[in-house]
């Protein structure tokens, strides 16, 4: 069971994981800049080949950069790690980290509801509910499997479960460590933390982010966060487990 005390001093820090993301990079970071309470943006470049991590310290961000790409999850363990060490050096209290996607652009400043909850000790982890996307639906391959595992999992329905706007307190962060790898680490980070007993709240907010194309390229990227989300649940559910095993004998 989590404790239900917090610091409401506590400051916020916004932490982006970005690849290749020149484009938006610059117009996000400068709009998370804007959020209420937010002293620090940690972009974390996860082996982009463009001028990302360049255009997000002009920006100003702070940026911690990967040589490789590494994956998601790992790019925001980067980021947490560094926010660490910057609230261990300036003694504060730890800051609540807030999960914004790179290609939010102006709409990043929309986020304020994410961190309110949060800071008044209302929910451990917030997850943002995209209003223009509650009225599309959200039926991706991809979603259903998200949604339907969490659920199996831990009884919540979620309705945005592959959502990665997401703020928590430090310790409900480090309840999750270490994070699922690739695309599979909002899923696990819903169920884990409600397995855990903290408190895990929606909120809709006016953000939007670019649309996920039906190209070659977008195909593949479907493909891999369907990989990602079925690793994760395979690690928390022996239903899936074995499911992924059955297939493999026969295909074997």
């Amino acid at each position: 069971m989590p404790d239900d005390i917090t610091d409401e001093a506590a400051g916020t820090a916004v932490i982006i994981a970005a690849k290749d993301e020149q484009d938006r990079i610059a117009l996000t970071v400068k709009a998370a800049l804007k959020l209420p309470g937010i002293d620090l943006v940690m972009v974390v470049d996860d082996g982009s080949a463009d001028r990302t991590a360049e255009l997000a310290g002009e920006a100003g961000a702070t940026v911690v950069r990967h040589s490789r790409n590494r994956g998601k999850g790992a790019a925001m363990e980067s980021g947490a790690e560094a926010v660490r060490l910057l609230d261990s050096r300036d003694g504060g209290p730890a800051r609540n980290l807030l999960f914004l996607d790179a290609d939010l652009a102006e709409t990043a400043q929309e986020a304020a509801p994410l961190i309110e909850p949060v800071r008044r000790g209302e929910a451990d982890m917030t997850i943002a509910v995209f209003a223009a996307l509650v009225k599309l639906g959200g039926h991706g391959f991809v979603v259903r499997l998200s949604r339907d595992g969490i659920q199996r999992a831990t009884g919540v329905k979620a309705t945005q479960p592959l959502n990665g706007q997401r703020c928590l307190t430090r310790a409900a962060f480090d309840a999750a460590l270490p994070l699922a790898k690739g695309f599979g680490v909002e899923t696990a980070l819903t169920i884990d933390l409600l397995r855990k007993d903290f408190r895990v709240v929606e909120v809709e907010v006016p953000l939007a982010h670019r649309a996920t194309g039906t190209d070659v390229h977008a195909q593949i990227l479907r493909a891999r966060q369907f990989r990602d989300v079925a690793r994760a649940l395979a690690s928390r559910e022996p239903i899936v487990r074995n499911g992924i095993a059955r297939v493999r004998n026969r295909a074997g």
